[in-house]
């Protein structure tokens, strides 16, 4: 056997091998198996997990927009007329979020942890000083008084009424942004503080948030199950909550937005408790997204987490009392507030009923500046870009005894909005693109055998046609000598004349026959005697 046939033969054996071992593996997809088992195993909150110290001092910096709707046309609103709104912003803060006081529970199946919240002003990332630039809207306080006392008799309210008008409070009032956001002594509020001294004298949109957390929560580790990796066990002790008027809609449901398990696919809901809102609300699969040359998906919050019953009867439960329910794209969250007539909806009325748009003019409403979406790694489950929007209202309505409302239009007032952002930051970005790097060989490795399988028998079947034809050329190549041989052998057996003339040849010696001539390469043979 040539050495050439040997290459063909031994080519032939390992591309015959690589083929049936690579698509034996893509089948029972083993290597792919592997890499899900490993990610399950450690994508967990224990202290030997990688992804807790993340998951304990997130990286990533957040920042919080804060966009104010400032009132244009007060007296317009107090004679009922249509509310004019200018928003002025971003005002924006960073945000710090470290979890504190983590505890395990339960073997190491749960743990327990605070997320106090701290804001530090970036004036560089602001449109102006929050501590000089003023606001004009609703005088909160004001509105929540007289909600409360709605249920009291007309002359206590008319009392109560002509009480505040004496301290110069309106119904709407002129504060810097620093104020109503962080904080101010409220006339109403400190004469109620005087006798009631449970009622803080001071309000704020954001009072007493600074360095505080929003409940003790107790999250699974997902040590048992993947599928449970960050989700809520308990809030302040609760596994749900006594707010609404349903057993679904008191469901404490999923994380709190930090983490999400691993393996996400397309078909899934994905379930955010929001503290502030005090309900569960979940997210659908929109679109896959590029974020710093990682692939990711993006969910957001369908149309149906804030639709009118009427539309979506599953959110009946948010109706509270039970049957009053307001319409679509907003939520009233007076249950969780301390009876205050707080209503959340997207910025703008995003996603709301056209008559909450149209009722205040200078609203814009659309889904690139105030649609809420997540955009996650599906591989890992973590958050690479989060962006969450939500708008503050009021509702504005008349209340008799008090003079200022008795031409108002009952409407839902924006107060403001937040805007809060976090993305992935470079380093984490750049760990995250190697590590779906090797996630990625190494779950194709079937596909690579294969591959080297294909090229070699591609390699065999040039080998093969080039042996053919090397083949064919030697036979050719034998087949010329040989007629080539033939050709010459015939023509050196043949006679050839060494002289043509016959006449003056000599005779032959007596008694011997005539020689007609000579041979070339045959020597005349004697005729033998019988």
């Amino acid at each position: 056997m040539t050495r050439r046939s040997c290459a063909i033969y031994a080519t032939g054996i390992v591309c015959a091998h690589l083929l049936i071992v690579g698509i034996a593996l893509v089948v029972a997809q083993v290597f792919q198996t592997l890499i899900h088992n490993r990610l399950k195993k450690e994508i967990t909150l224990t202290e030997k997990s990688q992804m807790f110290e993340s998951w304990k001092n997130p990286p990533p910096p957040v920042y919080m927009e804060y966009y104010f709707f400032n009132v244009t046309n007060p007296e317009v609103v107090s004679a009922g007329g249509r509310p004019s709104v200018q928003q002025i912003g971003p005002y924006t803060y960073r945000e710090y979020r470290p979890r504190v006081n983590v505890s395990f529970l339960e073997n190491g199946t749960k743990v327990y942890a605070l997320n106090p919240k701290t804001f530090v002003f970036l004036r560089e990332k602001s449109v102006g000083d929050p501590q000089v630039d003023m606001l004009r809207t609703v005088n909160i306080p004001f509105v929540v008084v007289m909600n409360e006392l709605n249920s009291y008799s007309f002359f206590l309210r008319s009392f109560i009424s002509m009480y505040i008008k004496s301290l110069g409070v309106k119904l709407f009032t002129t504060r810097t942004v620093h104020e109503y956001l962080w904080g101010f002594k409220d006339p109403i509020l400190t004469k109620i503080h005087s006798m009631k001294p449970d009622v803080d004298e001071y309000f704020g949109l954001m009072w007493k948030k600074n360095g505080t957390h929003e409940g003790e929560f107790v999250f699974n580790t997902g040590e048992q199950d993947y599928m449970d990796y960050g989700k809520i066990d308990t809030w302040n002790g609760l596994r749900e909550m006594t707010f609404w008027s349903s057993n679904q809609s008191n469901m404490i449901n999923g994380t709190d937005g930090a983490v999400f398990h691993p393996l996400i696919n397309r078909n899934e809901l994905l379930y955010i408790f929001a503290a502030d809102l005090c309900r569960s609300i979940h997210l659908a699969y929109v679109k896959d997204v590029e974020v710093k040359g990682i692939q990711a998906y993006r969910f957001a919050p369908p149309e149906d987490v804030l639709m009118s019953p009427v539309d979506n009867p599953a959110n009946e439960g948010f109706c509270v009392p039970a049957g009053r329910c307001l319409g679509t794209g907003v939520l009233k969250v007076s249950v969780c507030r301390q009876g205050a007539p707080i209503v959340v909806s997207f910025p703008h009325f995003y996603q709301a009923d056209p008559k909450y748009i149209n009722a205040i003019e200078g609203l814009n409403p659309n889904k690139e500046e105030h649609e809420t979406y997540l955009d996650l790694q599906p591989t890992t489950g973590v958050p690479i870009r989060a962006c969450k929007r939500a708008q503050l209202n009021i509702i504005l309505k008349r209340v008799t005894g008090f003079p200022d409302t008795k031409f108002l239009n009952e409407t839902i007032f924006p107060i403001m909005y937040v805007n809060e952002t976090a993305t992935v930051d470079d380093d984490s970005a750049s760990q995250m693109r190697t590590l779906l790097l090797i996630v990625t060989v190494v779950s194709n490795f079937p596909l690579l055998i294969v591959g080297m399988g294909l090229i070699l028998l591609l390699v065999l079947v040039v080998l093969f046609c080039r042996n053919r034809q090397k083949k064919n050329e030697v036979k050719r190549i034998d087949f010329t000598e040989a007629f080539h041989s033939f050709a010459t052998a015939k023509d050196e057996t043949a006679y050839t004349q060494v002289s043509d003339k016959t006449d003056e040849s000599p005779e032959a010696p007596a008694g011997q026959p005539m020689r007609n001539g000579s041979y070339i390469a045959m020597s005349p043979v004697e005729a033998q005697k019988c």
